[in-house]
């Protein structure tokens, strides 16, 4: 900043556009001291990534068996309640990250406000839920290349794109954030295109339409297909679709400004909900039939989605490659994400004596080879495919991943919960606090209640008729929680931390803080001073490009 303030007001203005604050502040801190990894991400990669990232086929593919299972109103409904229990989640995890923006995210926080073996317990479904959602990115993208070629087979592709990914992580974390800034920036286009289309269709505005499409589908087959049962089913599907939001909570310790970012990103939620979930739900239901042919294509080799369907539908039969093409451009954003989000939540529990500890090592680069590498092994689960189908194997994985995600989800509130009762116990207020959850408490507890109703209500549909193969699938990951608590607890014989045992304290990045601020300030009245001397020379255009 003394630099700064010797320069002229005109050269002030190029040195700020073509440097960052958060350059300004992490600069000379790179790598992270406790975790070794790189502080790479800047805020518009983190608000990207709330926004848009991490969004794959499974809202594009996986939507197909939410809406043949439930139908179009039971895909809003799912979409919606599960939407507002993630805002919930979301304002949780805000107050916390922001507070404690260190390695481990909030399995880190579960050790401290709960209990040890609570965040091993956190942590593992964490990891569980990632590594499924990477099975099912390979399996999407496999299957999707085979329906173009099936000359390569399925094995094959899944050598081809399994050792680009890897490569590819191993460049870094700037190379991850700015992939999945611009990825980000396709599926909002691409979405926009669908939803524009969905509407012109639905008004009968297509060349060679004869009649509008209007909300046939909601009459014939139905709104409610098959009743409850249905809207049961659709929870699994949205929670593994919405499973991601709280990412960004993992990607505060590569982010150059954390305090700055993470709240930032966690109001941009609240657009993601609103406008790709929500308006995702109510297109697909609109210009597609729950009951259509091939919605959920158990035996073709090419993973159909609403998009495809109501494309077809419309008279144009080749729109299946543009879908799938922009299939697989999801698909790249959602492998990427899901290697870097599983091998992060691996790598913070193995330096914290939580998973084995060469899975906690960095190189010099702040790159974790040996979890990036374990993560994308166990992508290899995708080749069930092979067996059981594309449709199948998807089905089987999205199960796996439902449960994990609820229950994460709630332990998240929990902790949030403890964390709030110790704050007010020792004597602090919540106006000390930089980012306060909305509605506290009621946001927190009905966050933890809705999501242990959703963990036993997601497999009612397996009990009538009872399916022993569906409700093992299910229900399997249920008990694996409270083993993995219990077992870890009797073994390292942890503690369930008292109120006034709790460490609120240490971790809380003070010193980047107040740094953050004092950069703020400078560059405020350096801005000030500089648009007093430039007058009108920045155009309207300028700024609001400079915004977006």
């Amino acid at each position: 900043m003394v630099e700064l303030r010797h320069l002229p007001p005109s050269e002030r203005i190029e040195s700020l556009r073509d440097h960052d604050k958060d350059n300004a502040v992490e600069s000379s801190r790179s790598i992270d001291p406790e975790s070794g990894v790189k502080r790479g991400l800047a805020t518009r990669h983190l608000s990207m990534m709330a926004l848009a990232g991490i969004i794959g086929p499974g809202l594009l593919v996986g939507s197909g068996g939410a809406l043949s299972s439930g139908g179009p109103a039971s895909l809003i409904i799912g979409f919606g309640i599960v939407g507002i229990i993630a805002f919930s989640i979301m304002q949780s995890l805000g107050e916390l990250t922001t507070l404690y923006p260190s390695g481990g995210a909030f399995m880190h926080l579960a050790d401290r406000f709960v209990d040890k073996a609570f965040g091993v317990a956190v942590g593992w479904n964490y990891f569980i839920i990632w590594f499924a959602v990477l099975a099912n990115e390979y399996n999407v993208i496999c299957s999707i290349f085979v329906f173009w070629s099936d000359k390569v087979p399925l094995w094959g592709y899944f050598l081809i794109f399994w050792s680009a990914f890897l490569g590819f992580q191993l460049l870094g974390v700037t190379a991850f954030g700015e992939a999945e800034f611009w990825l980000a920036l396709l599926k909002l286009t691409g979405l926009v295109a669908f939803f524009l289309f969905a509407i012109i269709y639905a008004s009968g505005g297509l060349i060679g339409q004869d009649e509008a499409l209007g909300f046939r589908y909601w009459h014939n087959p139905g709104a409610f297909p098959n009743g409850f049962r249905g809207v049961a089913t659709v929870f699994v599907f949205c929670s593994t679709f919405y499973a991601g939001v709280e990412s960004v909570a993992v990607a505060a310790t590569e982010t150059k400004n954390p305090s700055k970012a993470v709240p930032l990103a966690i109001r941009q939620v609240v657009w993601r909900i609103l406008f790709i979930y929500m308006g995702s739900a109510f297109f697909f239901g609109l210009v597609c039939p729950s009951n259509a042919d091939g919605l959920v294509s158990g035996a073709s080799r090419a993973l159909k989605s609403p998009m495809t369907i109501a494309i077809q539908t419309a008279g144009w039969e080749g729109g299946v490659h543009l879908i799938n093409a922009f299939i697989f451009a999801t698909c790249l954003s959602a492998v990427n994400a899901s290697i870097y989000i599983g091998s992060r939540t691996i790598l913070f529990m193995a330096q914290d004596g939580k998973a084995p500890r060469f899975l906690g090592r960095t190189n010099e680069r702040g790159v974790p080879v040996y979890a990036i590498i374990f993560t994308n092994l166990l992508g290899a689960l995708s080749m069930m495919n092979v067996s059981t189908g594309a449709g199948k194997a998807y089905g089987y994985i999205v199960n796996l991943s439902g449960v994990s995600t609820f229950l994460v989800w709630g332990a998240i509130s929990f902790t949030h919960i403890r964390f709030r009762q110790a704050w007010s116990y020792q004597g602090r207020t919540p106006a000390e606090l930089p980012f306060q959850s909305f509605a506290y408490p009621w946001n927190a507890y009905f966050g933890l209640a809705a999501n242990l109703f959703l963990v036993f209500v997601q497999g009612w549909q397996t009990l009538s008729p009872f399916d022993a193969g569906n409700f093992v699938d299910a229900y399997i990951l249920l008990p694996m929680f409270p083993i993995i608590y219990f077992g870890f607890k009797v073994w390292k014989k942890t503690r369930y931390w008292r109120l006034d045992e709790i460490d609120l304290d240490s971790g809380r990045r003070k010193d980047l803080d107040k740094a953050v601020k004092e950069v703020t300030e400078g560059l405020s009245s350096v801005n000030d001073e500089a648009n007093a001397n430039s007058g009108a020379k920045k155009s309207l255009w300028k700024r609001l490009w400079r915004n977006f």
